[in-house]
């Protein structure tokens, strides 16, 4: 773009002094270089005061960087001869009135120079300056004004206030369907057809702005068409003010948005609503609830209660009949609850198998709990589901606003955390929360934090039980037992972190923990009494350590890096564990004995108990349940069912050991039935390391030590 020369108007003068509309010309600084003889009705300045200032004289401040950034964007744009480029303008008048206005730009070049020039006019007869010098300056305004209402797309209104008429524009009209004549000057034709609840938000913002209180005003309502219905409407407009009176004229648009809400509408719906079952989905639900939080909050009358529902066999309905068939359940099963429930209750999805209800209005327990258990027999009967038969269960847990919230996420806290105590009294039931709860869940919190860095603490230590041959009464090997010797607590049981850690996953980096340093030890000892060389030591191994991805891997890695050969390694597994996954099972359990790692089946009789896993499974020792064994000493079909295990076993080359061996009775029937392995408090107690070091590191030449069954 060439670099303006001085700039000469003559050329076009008398074309923009015979114009009504403004014409103005800036360089590229935005610097006024000619105006025409029209700005001084609208603005307030002679043509000659202008010439040499900025073009932000002539705009509020708060719009000035963004309309000199247009300016500079249309002056690099446009090129001489070009297309005019129309935009909004807000303009501001010398006695501080903003005045919106219409412009379009264009490019003009003089001599060697290139100007933006621009057309600026009212956007509606109503925000000229009402005055005899404006009508004398500008001929025709009113009937330019008129042509550019009747061809504009949005309503267009102009509200004399002193009078207290509106002139509404023929397409304002149309647009609520009426025709020109049908419809008057009455400020009664456009506030009475506004929605009842809409009315009074539409007079607050047109009064803030009369006062003073905003600029212009805008608002969204509804208005009544003519054929019956509501149609959603923005208004926009601007006063105009005498010195000495206020403001004595009021206009502006209407434009219909009915289309844009209806799309919000829609889109709100789907960020509300479950895709799957169309219920309300966990954002709705909780906002719904923090409504009923605050209603209780203000009304101490007022009572809700929440249901936290969760499927017991979801999982086990999708893994065995697909998840097509998994996702008809959940719609099915939504369909139920509703039916439980009263219309102004809510039943929401909150994802996966998990549903929550909020019981309005409430009156106490009794309440919640009755629709707890409609909702349990509902679910108890079959489903048909494209031709299977499906049954379910469903853990429910209560909580109630008497118990004071402020927050609807305690409320769901507390619900859920009541779900999970019926979930582990049995399932199939319901639970009302108390205070106890959470208390436990805070202990159990702290709990899982203080486990996640008992590891690196070295807080965790391991004891080894002896595994004994029974006949001779010798050590043949130990089964390593993690212990945690808690800072505070002191020694935290197995029974009660080994679970949690379970629950939560902590079980994978804790059972490796377990296994490296059991192997470690073992083959310091294996270095320490070389003539020890049978012993082994046996490690548990949990599901989700199994069937992690490189558990394999890793236990290569383990047995490299302690230098334990893998045949002194033998690890313990539940029949729960490999029913999980029978395959992947297989599979891995193959590869541990192609390791010559030993794999020993825990709890015997106590699980699926399918003998026919006996031959599927590269088993090489069952561990008999303790439940067996105390029984041995008080009932005959005991001893024959354990009787016909030991022979079967023997029959496929399996090794058994019985656990729990506890009283001289029990070790003699176990002798009596032939069973080679034993351990229990009445052969040894879990032992510290320092012990069994000292034992294998003794007197006795013996490969193995010699332990008397009395020894405790």
């Amino acid at each position: 773009m060439a670099t303006p020369a001085p700039f000469s108007a003559d050329p076009f003068r008398a074309l923009a002094d015979a114009t009504p509309d403004v014409v103005i010309a800036i360089d590229p600084q935005s610097v006024i270089h000619f105006v025409n003889p029209a700005v001084q009705p609208l603005f307030g300045y002679a043509p000659e005061e202008l010439i040499g200032r900025s073009l932000t004289l002539l705009v509020p401040e708060r719009l000035r960087a963004r309309h000199l950034a247009d300016a500079a964007r249309h002056l690099e744009a446009a090129r001489p001869g070009g297309p005019w480029r129309p935009a909004a303008f807000a303009g501001l008048h010398r006695d501080g009135t903003e005045i919106p206005l219409e412009v379009c730009w264009n490019v003009v070049r003089l001599g060697e120079g290139d100007y933006l020039t621009g057309l600026l006019r009212p956007r509606a007869p109503g925000h000229l300056r009402v005055t005899a010098e404006a009508h004398a300056a500008l001929p025709g305004t009113e009937q330019r004004y008129a042509l550019a209402a009747r061809g504009a797309n949005d309503g267009l209104w102009d509200w004399d206030l002193e009078t207290n008429r509106i002139a509404y524009s023929s397409r304002w009209k149309a647009m609520l369907g009426y025709q020109e004549s049908e419809i008057g000057d009455r400020p009664e034709e456009w506030f009475g057809r506004v929605h009842p609840h809409d009315l009074r938000g539409l007079r607050a913002a047109i009064d803030a702005h009369l006062t003073g209180g905003v600029p212009h005003f805008e608002h969204e309502h509804r208005m009544l068409h003519q054929e019956g219905v509501y149609r959603w409407v923005v208004v926009c407009g601007v006063s105009l003010r005498d010195p000495a009176r206020g403001p004595v004229r009021i206009a502006g648009s209407l434009t219909d948005i009915t289309n844009r809400k209806e799309a919000e509408f829609r889109l709100r719906d789907q960020a509300t609503r479950d895709a799957l079952t169309d219920l309300p989905n966990r954002a709705l639900f909780t906002e719904l609830l923090a409504q009923a939080v605050g209603h209780a909050h203000r009304n101490l009358g007022y009572r809700f209660a929440v249901l936290f529902l969760d499927l017991d066999r979801f999982k086990i309905v999708n893994d065995t009949l697909g998840h097509l068939v998994g996702d008809q359940f959940l719609i099915a099963i939504a369909h139920r609850i509703e039916h439980c429930l009263r219309p102004r209750d809510t039943v929401a999805r909150l994802g996966g198998d998990e549903f929550a209800v909020l019981l309005d209005g409430v009156v106490g327990t009794d309440d919640a709990t009755a629709v707890a258990g409609r909702i349990e027999t509902a679910l108890a009967r079959p489903f048909e589901i494209n031709g299977h038969q499906v049954f379910t269960t469903v853990s429910i847990g209560i909580t109630e606003s008497s118990v004071g919230y402020t927050r609807e996420e305690d409320v769901l806290r507390d619900a859920d955390l009541a779900m999970y105590r019926a979930k582990a009294a049995g399932r199939s039931r319901h639970q009302v929360f108390d205070a106890a709860m959470h208390a436990d869940a805070m202990a159990q919190l702290e709990l899982e934090t203080a486990l996640r860095r008992a590891v690196h603490r070295s807080e965790l230590v391991l004891e080894y039980q002896p595994i004994v041959a029974l006949r001779v009464r010798q050590i043949a090997g130990f089964e390593a037992l993690v212990r945690w010797q808690h800072p505070h607590r002191g020694l935290v049981p197995p029974s009660e972190f080994i679970p949690m850690a379970e629950e939560t996953g902590l079980i994978v980096s804790l059972g490796r923990w377990v296994l490296r340093e059991a192997c470690r030890q073992m083959a310091e000892w294996l270095r320490a009494r070389p003539g020890a060389a049978g012993l082994t030591v046996s490690v548990n191994v949990a599901a989700k350590e199994l069937f992690q991805a490189d558990f394999l891997d890793s236990l290569r890695g383990i047995l490299h890096e302690t230098g334990l050969h893998a045949a002194r390694l033998r690890l313990e597994l539940t029949e729960s564990t490999l029913m999980q996954d029978m395959e992947w099972a297989s599979r891995v359990l193959a590869q541990l004995r192609a390791l010559g790692i030993g794999i020993l089946l825990d709890d015997f009789g106590t699980g699926y108990s399918s003998l026919g896993h006996l031959y599927r499974l590269p088993i090489d020792t069952l561990k008999i349940d303790r439940s067996f064994v105390a029984a041995l000493d008080l009932s005959r079909q005991t001893s024959e069912v354990f009787q016909a295990i030991a022979a079967l076993a023997r029959a496929l080359g399996i090794d058994l050991i019985a656990e729990g061996v506890e009283t001289e009775q029990q070790f003699t029937a176990l002798l009596a039935l032939r069973c080679r392995l034993g351990q229990g408090f009445y052969l040894a107690y879990p032992t510290p390391a320092e012990t069994v070091a000292a034992w294998i590191t003794g007197r006795d030449s013996h490969p193995v030590v010699r332990l008397p069954p009395t020894t405790h």
